[in-house]
């Protein structure tokens, strides 16, 4: 797999939540973050998203926002 995107973050699925529309797929790091991720629900199904699955976190932004309270 090779893609223009820099950031990619290994990690292993730790849940899948099906919704209607969208799925919300957890990704825990090997540093133990974690990654929330919402994708469509035809795309988790194809797949075959599991808790366990090996994948990669690929964040492609045009802007990172910074927060403080």
């Amino acid at each position: 797999m090779q893609l223009s995107a820099r950031n990619q973050l290994k990690g292993k699925v730790k849940s899948v939540k099906p919704g209607s529309v969208m799925a919300e797929v957890v990704v825990a790091l090997p540093d133990g973050q974690e990654i929330v991720s919402a994708i469509t629900l035809g795309s988790a199904e194809a797949m075959h998203l599991k808790a366990g699955d090996q994948v990669f976190a690929i964040i492609k932004s045009t802007e990172v926002m910074i927060g403080k309270e």
